[in-house]
């Protein structure tokens, strides 16, 4: 249930699936719940500006069934990202969503 959606603004990066990998299981181990639920969807190469600079900048979506907190996840996704590209900290952007269960479908059903 926990997703996550990065839209970065260069291609360069995306050589094979080890971040979209590691970022799941950070996700997994930051809201604490299975990896098995977390969906992660990488796009490289998206047009952005930041600051109206080309620069390369990152947007990241994070949604989840409560389990966030946003000050702290914000540390590790912007070290995670900026280790693995070549985007400064300070050009990442994230948005939290905590999603009502009710609102989440999943295998036919929601979970609450």
């Amino acid at each position: 249930m926990p997703l996550i959606q990065i839209n970065i603004s260069t291609k360069s990066i995306i050589e094979d699936d080890s971040l979209q990998k590691e970022i799941s299981k950070e996700v997994a181990s930051l809201t604490g719940k299975p990896e098995s639920y977390v969906m992660t969807i990488l796009q490289p190469n998206t047009e952005m500006t930041f600051a109206g600079s080309k620069e390369p900048c990152c947007f990241i979506k994070f949604k989840s069934i409560g389990s966030l907190e946003p000050s702290s996840m914000t540390n590790n996704l912007c070290n995670l990202i900026a280790s693995k590209t070549n985007i400064k900290q300070n050009r990442i952007y994230i948005e939290f969503s905590d999603v009502k269960a009710s609102h989440w479908g999943y295998n036919n059903s929601t979970f609450g």
